[in-house]
């Protein structure tokens, strides 16, 4: 069988090239795409090539070909309908961890299937949704806390739409973006630029991938108060205010990283549980707030130069596959 498939080929450049998949064996899936989604944060990164040396082993997402800087095949959500396999999973919606690609050959065990509750073009929002399922459990909001999410895109929205659900905590949406409010409005939160957000805030998570945000969120947390840094900076080296109050309010900054379980959960769930747990949240439609384009895969290369600019104001770019196409 016959697949095509998105590479950055380039600092800034990507296209679409060809392979021929291997006949699935007894523990394999063939699983035809339908949808997958840009992280654009991490994939822009990747796009322009700005992966430090040091993280290149860290990094690779699971079923990525070529290393950095480039050529890469590079991307990591991807829903589609498994054509063969085991009987149990033949012709169910699944999601898999997978750069974006018409078809593809995985084992059985990397799919996780997308429940009936869950439309399908929604579930390519898992990927996101793991991120920021595994930095409430690192920030550990609690009953009452004044909470402010820094940063309105994908990730910091879902923090956001997940810290709303833990009872009686007050959540305040962040963004430059005066657009942004509508997302707050829908997901129950309240909204606040920069410069008329709340402060003394006990939790702030900082998903901006600015100096500026995280700044900002460092500023916006009151004593003994938790900033949780959920942004990769890939290269750069930002600048950030450790003088002033933060050690007199005795802050603490705290990273929030996917690859790996936050320790508040290790003892119960497992990576692939995690997973599980995020596609299945991403059954309430008040989500598809957070999609802001669709492109086929043959138009991804011109759309991905347009999304990895920092002025874009995009969301979930999805790709769709199929008929849809």
């Amino acid at each position: 069988m016959l697949a095509r498939a998105f590479w950055t080929v380039a600092s800034g450049r990507g296209e679409v090239r060809g392979e021929t998949l291997p006949l699935p064996g007894p523990a394999e899936v063939l699983v035809e795409a339908e949808w997958s989604a840009v992280s654009r944060g991490t994939e822009s990164l990747v796009f322009h090539g700005r992966v430090p040396k040091s993280e290149f082993s860290r990094m690779r997402c699971p079923f990525q070909v070529g290393d950095f800087p480039t050529p890469v095949k590079y991307g990591y959500a991807s829903v589609g309908r498994v054509g063969a396999g085991p009987p149990e999973l033949s012709g169910r919606a699944v999601f898999c961890l997978h750069p974006h690609q018409t078809a593809y050959v995985v084992p059985a065990s990397s799919v996780v299937l997308v429940p009936d509750g869950v439309a399908p073009g929604r579930a390519v929002l898992a990927a996101n949704m793991e991120t920021a399922v595994n930095a409430l459990w690192d920030g550990a909001p609690r009953l009452g806390d004044r909470v402010s999410v820094v940063g309105a895109g994908v990730v910091g929205s879902l923090v956001a739409y997940l810290a709303r659900h833990v009872a009686a905590v007050d959540v305040e949406l962040v963004d430059r973006r005066h657009e942004r409010a509508e997302i707050a409005r829908t997901f129950g939160t309240s909204f606040a630029t920069p410069e008329s957000a709340q402060g003394e805030r006990d939790l702030v998570f900082h998903a901006s991938g600015s100096a500026e945000g995280l700044r900002t969120a460092l500023s916006l947390a009151g004593a003994e108060g938790v900033v949780v840094e959920l942004s990769w900076f890939g290269d750069a080296e930002p600048s950030i205010p450790l003088g002033g109050a933060f050690h007199s309010r005795r802050l603490t900054l705290r990273s929030s990283q996917v690859g790996g379980l936050s320790p508040n959960a290790r003892a119960r769930f497992t990576r692939r549980s995690r997973l599980e747990l995020a596609v299945a949240l991403c059954a309430d439609a008040a989500l598809d707030a957070l999609f802001s384009g669709e492109s086929t895969l043959d138009e991804l290369p011109e759309a991905m130069a347009r999304l990895a600019t920092s002025d874009s104001g995009a969301l979930c770019h999805r790709v769709r596959y199929g008929r849809g196409a």
